[in-house]
């Protein structure tokens, strides 16, 4: 029986071009939902630019325009992107709609009528040189929890706190670098406190619509039986600002997080209308009278899929980032507002590159647009990022140099090679027909092989069969699964054709052996139409490509059970897809280097899109000269012998773990050359991840004397940087650089 399905990812904020690290989400959806379409299933997909906030009033004022024209430029800049990585919405469209405002009006009155709303004021930060309140992600500090620096004013990215901005330490604004001021102002907020939504939450975020990860993390967040960690959420905001104005609340807008997550409502509700519209008058006094409103068209279809109590399945891609928006607030929104609650909530981790954070230094940094323009074909990437990803939330690495080998191996020289190989064969010896497809037609002694050798131990039947286990991988988003289930079954094509040895058959000349040849050439194209048929949802492309080759109508799952008709011609074989040439990539890299000098002027960070990845965005200010930038004090003049006493040396970080019981420390394990790596307790807790250290290039001293600690010897000390602005950054070596290496 089919299913009927609505998909969503998260929406990409319009303050920014897509990169890399995004197309992680938006190339599993839509490797899914293409699955999900090839089964039959009734399945939509819908998604839409995130536009409002304080960020893109600010760069539309930068850039001399209205903030309209800004989302309309970016929003075609997204959308051409998707389109050429193959990401197929059903419909793209904006948060700035009336259909999302008329949502977010109505679930705001639903949570006001049921008294979820309150309105309260409060003292909030107010930056003195831009004349205006400070929206959350415009604080910047101290996470009140972990201490972790450089965090912003709503949650923190290191260990996922929520909490205000009042709570934030040693704040500054992100928009002038200026010590904040606290004004009052009124602000309305929803009582997520109510005990009607801690109930609810606490029984939903169990009910197995998180992964089991995420599940747990909401616990923690919930905190246990009889605990209340959950605080209201403040979801208004004062003028001056970009987005919809509250019902009844002149110069109060709401807060872009709680229209975003609204956006998907509004985007499926603009599908909805276009996919039944209006009936038309047709003639005569019929056609004197109004058309039916096109706002209230579709609403049948719209209903199907968010009316509370739907049987219809509704699903959430999102980044492990803004897991806490989408698994507390939404859910709890749309449940006290009348409409259902979603099927699942998919999240992933982050992209690393090259086994670090993306990087503008290095060229990693890579936007959609800048792969496209040098390496072109993005089903390349499209399927390096299925390789990868397991369903879970862990991280996945794009390992630039891995990237070409596997791609150059798997789907040039497994699956193109063989439809490559054989269809030449096939024409020479078939006019392009496929032969009878008796899979016991011939055997392996038929081939010269020894028959206890077992090499058509997978043939076609069991190439076929392999469907039922790549279905449950797709199903499960296990894309990492099935792709090495295909190359399993390319290997075994490969391994029969090799063993068929079809090429010194057409040689031989005889009917007989020609006969055999052929056979064994339509055993394998119809093997190469099964690979098509199981990465099309990966390949939509390629697979396109590869049924006008095989003169086949466009492949659903189902077919995979079936075979190509005996007599059956396909078409003269060109190709399909070419190996992917390693300077390609050099020069994508060297074409996104850029340099690190600071960035003088101010400009408005982007919001989740651009934390996902912990990569600076390129919109991030920096405070300004004589704005809390203000550099200490040079030390005392020292001779050049002062200098050559501290002996500096490149480390290598071999292990980096936390200390039970230290509050900044964490405990580092340094390899400089010498037989025994060396231990280091360093005050790095705030601003590292012990994880994200291991393996990188640091900088020690390396001849400081041993300190004995609480926790153990510490056995020399890394060199970072700090000053009175936020932040902590530990030195690193250039590219090339070996541990033990002296610096000098």
């Amino acid at each position: 029986m089919s299913r009927k399905i609505l998909v969503t990812s998260a929406l990409p904020y319009a303050n920014g071009s897509i990169h890399l690290g995004h197309l992680v989400e938006y190339i599993q959806t839509d490797i899914w939902v293409r699955f999900q379409k090839m089964q039959g299933n009734e399945c939509h997909y819908v998604c839409a630019d995130d536009t409002h906030g304080t960020p893109i009033m600010l760069r539309a004022e930068k850039e001399g325009i209205t903030p309209e024209q800004l989302i309309d430029r970016v929003w075609q800049e997204h959308y051409d992107d998707f389109r050429a990585f193959h990401v197929e919405f059903d419909h793209y469209g904006s948060t700035n709609s009336n259909e999302t405002r008329d949502f977010a009006h109505a679930i705001y009155r639903k949570l006001q009528a049921a008294d979820l709303i309150e309105k309260r004021s409060i003292e909030q930060y107010y930056d003195p040189l831009k004349q205006m309140f400070l929206p959350d992600r415009f604080i910047k500090g101290e996470c009140p929890k972990c201490g972790a620096k450089d965090q912003y004013g709503d949650n923190c990215e290191v260990c996922g706190a929520a909490y205000t901005p009042a709570e934030v330490k040693n704040p500054y604004s992100a928009v002038s670098g200026a010590k904040p001021e606290m004004r009052a102002s009124d602000h309305y907020f929803f009582k997520l406190s109510d005990p009607r939504c801690q109930a609810f939450l606490r029984e939903w975020t169990k009910s197995g619509t998180l992964q089991a990860e995420a599940a747990n993390k909401m616990q923690e967040w919930l905190g246990g039986e009889g605990e209340n960690k959950l605080t209201d959420w403040d979801i208004s905001r004062d003028a001056p600002y970009f987005g919809f104005e509250i019902p009844d609340a002149p110069g109060k807008y709401f807060y872009v997080w709680l229209d975003a997550p609204v956006g998907y409502m509004g985007s499926f509700k603009a599908l909805c209308d276009k996919l039944t519209p209006p009936s038309l008058p047709l003639s005569g006094e019929e056609s004197a009278a109004p058309s039916p409103d096109k706002g209230r068209a579709g609403e049948g279809l719209f209903d199907d899929y968010w009316k509370q109590g739907s049987t219809t399945e509704l699903y959430h891609f999102i980044g492990k980032d803004i897991l806490y928006f989408h698994a507390l607030f939404w859910p709890a929104m749309l449940q006290h507002a009348g409409f259902r609650t979603p099927t699942k909530l998919f999240a992933h981790g982050f992209l690393t590159v090259n086994g670090e954070k993306m990087s503008k230094s290095r060229g990693t940094f890579i936007t959609a647009r800048s792969y496209v323009d040098h390496i072109k074909n993005t089903e390349y990437l499209r399927y390096y990022y299925a390789s990868k990803l397991n369903g879970t939330m862990e991280d996945i690495d794009l390992n630039l140099e891995d990237f070409v080998a596997k791609v150059n191996s798997d789907l040039i020289g497994k699956y193109i090679n063989i439809a490559s190989r054989a269809a030449p064969f096939l024409t020479r010896l078939g006019g392009g027909c496929i032969s009878e497809n008796e899979l016991n037609r011939y055997s392996q002694k038929d081939f010269g092989v020894d028959s206890s050798i077992d090499v058509f131990m997978s043939r076609l039947n069991d190439w076929r069969e392999a469907r039922y286990i790549l279905e449950g991988a797709y199903e499960n988003r296990n894309y990492s699964g099935a792709i090495r289930g295909i190359m399993e079954v390319a290997d075994s094509i490969n391994i029969f054709f090799n063993n068929t040895q079809p090429w010194k058959l057409a040689k031989d000349g005889s009917p007989a052996s020609q006969d055999k040849a052929r056979w064994a050439c339509s055993i394998v194209m119809e093997g190469f139409r099964l690979l098509t048929i199981y990465l099309k949802p990966v390949l939509p492309e390629t697979a396109r490509e590869a049924e006008r080759f095989l003169n086949v109508p466009p492949q659903q799952w189902e077919d995979a059970a079936s075979f190509l008709p005996e007599g059956h011609c396909i078409n003269e074989y060109s190709h399909l897809m070419t190996r992917l040439d390693p300077k390609l990539i050099e020069a994508m890299v060297a074409a996104n280097q850029e340099s690190l000098k600071p960035m003088i002027e101010s400009h408005s960070p982007a919001r989740h899109a651009e934390a996902q990845q912990h990569a600076p965005s390129p919109l991030t200010p920096l405070p300004q000269a004589g704005e809390g930038n203000k550099i200490a004090a040079l030390a005392e003049t020292i001779s050049i012998d002062d200098f050559s006493k501290v002996d500096l040396r490149v480390a290598k970080i071999v292990n980096a773990e936390h200390v039970e019981g230290a509050e900044k420390l964490l405990k580092l394990t340094l390899d400089i050359g010498e037989e025994k790596p060396r231990t280091v307790f360093a005050g790095i807790k705030s601003a590292y991840d012990p994880e994200k250290l291991k393996g990188r290039m640091t900088v020690m001293v390396a001849n400081l004397a041993p300190r004995k600690m609480k926790f153990g010897l510490s056995e020399g000390m890394v060199l970072a940087a700090s000053g009175d602005a936020p932040g902590l950054f530990i030195l690193s070596p250039d590219d090339g650089a070996q541990p033990g290496m002296r610096i000098k």
